[in-house]
C-alpha cells in the first residue's frame, strides 16, 4: 500500500489478523534483515526501487509462516540483475525458513533456481525434471525445445 512504510506493508497480514506488534516484532525484524531492507524499513513504496518493493512482497509472503508460498512471475517487472537477486533470495529464504515455494514462470533462468520443474502443455503435465547440476538453464532450454516440438 502506497501510504505504508516497508515495515508496515510487511506486517499488514498480521495487523489485519488482529495480532499485536509485540507478538510478531522479532519475526518482522528477522525477515527485514533476511531480505536486506534494514536501512529501508521506514521508507514508503515510492521511495524504494522495484527490487526493494519485490523484497517487501517476499517478506510479507513469509510473515505469516505459510507452508507454501505461491510466486507468479516474481521477476517479471525487474531487470535481469535485480531478478537474479530476487530468485536467490526466494531460494535462500525458502531453505532457511523451511517453506515450499511454487513458482510460475515462462523464464528459463528463473526456472533454473528451482529444485524441480514441471512443464505444462495444453493444460496437462508434459514432463517433470529435477535440477541441481552445473548448467540448469541449458537443461531447461533443451526441455523447452522438446516441449515446442
Amino acid at each position: 500500500l502506497p501510504t505504508l512504510t516497508a515495515e508496515e506493508n510487511i506486517a499488514l497480514p498480521l495487523v489485519i489478523a488482529g495480532k499485536h506488534q509485540k507478538s510478531y516484532q522479532e519475526r518482522l525484524d528477522m525477515l527485514i534483515n533476511l531480505v536486506g531492507l534494514e536501512k529501508r524499513r521506514r521508507h514508503l513504496p515510492d521511495e524504494l526501487s522495484g527490487g526493494e518493493q519485490q523484497r517487501v512482497a517476499i517478506a510479507r509472503a513469509f510473515i505469516t509462516e505459510p507452508a507454501i508460498v505461491l510466486a507468479d512471475e516474481p521477476t517479471g517487472n525487474l531487470d535481469s540483475k535485480t531478478g537474479r537477486g530476487i530468485l536467490k533470495l526466494l531460494k535462500q529464504s525458502a531453505k532457511e525458513l523451511n517453506y515450499t515455494v511454487i513458482m510460475v514462470t515462462h523464464d528459463p533462468v528463473a526456472a533454473s533456481y528451482a529444485d524441480r520443474v514441471i512443464f505444462l502443455r495444453d493444460g496437462a503435465i508434459f514432463k517433470k525434471i529435477t535440477l541441481g547440476g552445473e548448467d540448469d538453464t541449458a537443461v531447461i532450454i533443451a526441455n523447452l525445445k522438446e516441449l515446442e516440438a
